[in-house]
């Protein structure tokens, strides 16, 4: 196949720079335009510094004809602005939203067709990414993909969610290890690898629709299970429930002091959508156990104990567990 003029609004960060590498890789002529404070572009791919928020920041690239463009802002404007400005010479566009778009995640197993949240307030990173999509959709309709991740992890996700288990398991060792009650609860990820993947092949096949990316659904007991596996851990797992956990301060989902993955019972939904439409697609998703390894392995390497973005410390947990004796 002939190398295509891709363009990455972004491609300097964690998923965007795995989208430009992939495309670098396959041959593609990739120019990548952002700020560039999120790290640096790839290899083989063309560098223009820029910060949308500028009137001209498309100056640069408006000239050019794109077989594909890519666009990863969680920003409305830099969304319509980018469409404005670029629209009629991009053969195909890509835009990498979220599953954060759903109105509500209160039950499973729902799927792209589910009710959006009104964008009143742009500040808020789902609403304004309805706002993304319906600009593009408004533009490209008939040669745009909409990719909804759902929670990403990897190597280099700095989010701390889904790595938190493999590393606490690791840290550990034969200590006993609070969990929560995983009675009807689920997990659900995307590898930022496959992420990747996808969003090129969107381009690739010039695929129009949107699709929500997200792994398959499985028990949270069967994700903690993996991360206890490949940490080697031999400790307890200390069982506690909502009421205990809310008692001692301990978090939902994401933050200081929080147990990552842990949902409300209302939110049951957000780690169990369907992935009926990314396996039509034929995309492939590496197996969760292999993830976990990877991500264990990054773990290791950025520090077992070092200050996390989500996560209790392991001082913060001994405490707890020594509430719950």
């Amino acid at each position: 196949m002939a190398p295509r003029d891709v363009l990455v609004l972004g491609g300097t960060a964690w998923i965007g720079r795995l989208v430009a590498e992939r495309l670098a890789a396959r041959g593609d002529r990739v120019t990548c335009l952002a700020r560039g404070t999120g790290g640096s572009a790839p290899e083989l791919t063309r560098f223009v510094a820029v910060d949308r928020d500028r009137p001209d920041a498309y100056a640069a690239v408006a000239g050019a004809d794109w077989d594909e463009v890519v666009d990863l802002t969680s920003s409305a404007q830099h969304a319509r602005e980018a469409v404005a400005a670029l629209a009629d010479r991009a053969r195909h566009w890509t835009l990498v939203s979220t599953v954060s778009v759903y109105a509500s995640f209160a039950r499973p197993g729902e799927d792209e067709t589910a009710p959006l949240v009104d964008p009143v307030d742009l500040e808020e990173y789902g609403q304004a990414k309805v706002a993304a999509e319906r600009a593009v959709t408004a533009a490209l309709a008939g040669r745009r993909m909409i990719v909804r991740p759902g929670l990403i992890t990897g190597p280099g996700d700095d989010s701390d969610r889904f790595g938190y288990w493999a590393a606490r398991f690791a840290l550990a060792g034969d200590g006993p290890v609070l969990v929560p009650d995983t009675t009807g609860r689920r997990s659900q990820v995307i590898d930022a690898r496959d992420l990747a993947d996808l969003v090129v092949e969107a381009g690739v096949r010039g695929l129009d629709g949107v699709v929500d990316a997200v792994g398959e659904s499985v028990p949270l007991a069967d994700a903690l299970d993996l991360a206890a596996e490949a940490a080697g851990s031999t400790g307890e797992r200390v069982v506690a429930t909502d009421e205990q956990l809310a008692e001692a301060d301990v978090l939902h989902w994401a933050g200081p002091r929080s147990l990552p993955l842990w949902l409300p019972g209302e939110a049951a939904g957000m780690l169990a959508r369907s992935d009926a439409a990314i396996r039509a697609l034929g995309v492939p998703r590496r197996p969760l156990a292999e993830t976990m390894r990877d991500v264990l392995a990054d773990e290791r390497e950025r520090g077992l104990d070092r200050p996390r973005a989500s996560g209790l410390t392991r001082d913060e947990e001994l405490e707890v567990l020594a509430t719950l004796g």
